[in-house]
This record gives structure tokens, sequence and C-alpha cells, in this order.
């Protein structure tokens, strides 16, 4: 990023994430929360085409969540961005992602917008339905790892 624009960018991106007023405070005061904006904001300051973000609110309060997710939706409408996220929360990806894939296993088990996801199980279905329906209905209880290594090499 060009030096001339750095103070700029920072700025910019603190204002988005809702940080602007606690800029001038350690991290190790700031809330989980507060945090796990702050990380966002760093990842956006050289405008990257795509942005690339691992569970964004794992671990976080509802209060908090809610508070990534309208930062992420500011974001989105902002930004030529494209936002890639993991997640294991359903209605995270039901709020914020216009595709969603579900993997099982390792593997692709649906595309799709998360209203047509839904839309095929029925009125009233949400993606929690959709991904219990093409993951499996039961949870798998591994061997151990020695077992699971194997059998996640085997399916590769």
């Amino acid at each position: 990023m060009p030096r001339a624009e750095r103070k700029a960018r920072i700025a910019e991106a603190l204002a988005l994430m809702g940080l602007a007023e606690a800029s001038d405070r350690l991290v190790k005061s700031y809330s989980g929360g507060m945090i796990r904006r702050l990380e966002i904001a760093q990842s956006t300051l050289h405008r990257p085409a795509v942005l690339i973000l691992d569970e964004p609110t794992v671990g976080l309060d509802p209060l908090a969540r809610h508070s990534v997710w309208d930062q992420l939706e500011q974001l989105r409408a902002r930004s030529d961005s494209t936002i890639l996220l993991t997640t294991h929360y359903m209605d995270e990806a039901a709020r914020l992602c216009d595709r969603v894939a579900i993997l099982d296993r390792g593997r692709l088990a649906v595309l799709g917008a998360p209203r047509e996801l839904t839309a095929q199980l029925g009125e009233g279905s949400t993606l929690d339905d959709v991904f219990e329906r093409y993951t499996g209905e039961a949870l798998e209880t591994p061997a151990g790892y020695l077992e699971t290594s194997r059998t996640r090499r085997r399916r590769t």
C-alpha cells in the first residue's frame, strides 16, 4: 500500500468496523468482538479482490456476532471485493452469503443460494435443515485420530 495512503486507509478501515473511537486504546483493552472486527479491518487495508475469512465470529457472544455481521454487510456494500467465509453457523451463512457451499467429509455436498436451497426442502426450512439433509442425520463418532487420518487420506 502506498505510504501516502496508509493513514487514510487505516482510518477508513477502523471507521468501517466501528472502531474509530477506540483507535487510541491498546488492543489488550478490546473485547473479543472488537478484536475480531480489528482483524477484519486489517485484512481490508490493501483492498483485496478476494477477502477470505475463516469463521469470523467463532467464540463471540450474540451481540458481538451481530455487530460483526453488520460490519461485514457494510463492507460488502462498499467494496468491490468478493468475500469468502467459512462458518458453522447456518444463520450466519443465510444472512451474509449470496451462495452457500456445504461440505460433507471434505467433499461438496450442495451449492446454491440460501433461498434456493431452503426452498428445495419446503416452506419454513432453514439452512440448518439443508445442512442436515446433505450431511446426514446422525453424527459420526470416529474411531480416533489415527483412523480419521487414514480415512481422510483415502478420500482425497
